[in-house]
């Protein structure tokens, strides 16, 4: 396998670059979307005829903002209410059936 940064073998410089990658791409694309909203809260969206978007532009307001903030913490209220109170309410109940070491698993 030859990697983007080069190389044919998966060892340490390997791992830690695709590791990093994937750590850090997931915040480039938040930033990203961010300034890309807003760009749409300032100038509007833009259209290859050239008309003008200004009655469908959407104003920051204070409204808006808190609105948003408290949807945001109201969300992540609940998500740590969940992984806090109840850890195993999304997890897969076949992790708690207890293993046969005499059988393969079909999937194998």
């Amino acid at each position: 396998v030859q990697w983007l940064w080069g190389g044919f073998s998966v060892d340490n410089a390997t791992l830690t670059r695709f590791f990093s990658l994937h750590f850090i791409l997931p915040f480039v694309i938040l930033g990203l979307s961010m300034v890309h909203l807003l760009f749409l809260h300032q100038t509007g969206s833009n259209n290859p005829l050239g008309i003008s978007s200004e009655f469908d532009k959407i104003y920051f307001s204070p409204y808006f903002s808190i609105k948003d903030i408290l949807g945001g913490l109201l969300m992540l209220w609940a998500l740590s209410f969940i992984c806090f109170f109840f850890p195993y309410i999304l997890s897969d109940p076949e992790n708690f059936i207890p293993s046969d070491p005499m059988a393969t698993p079909l999937h194998i």
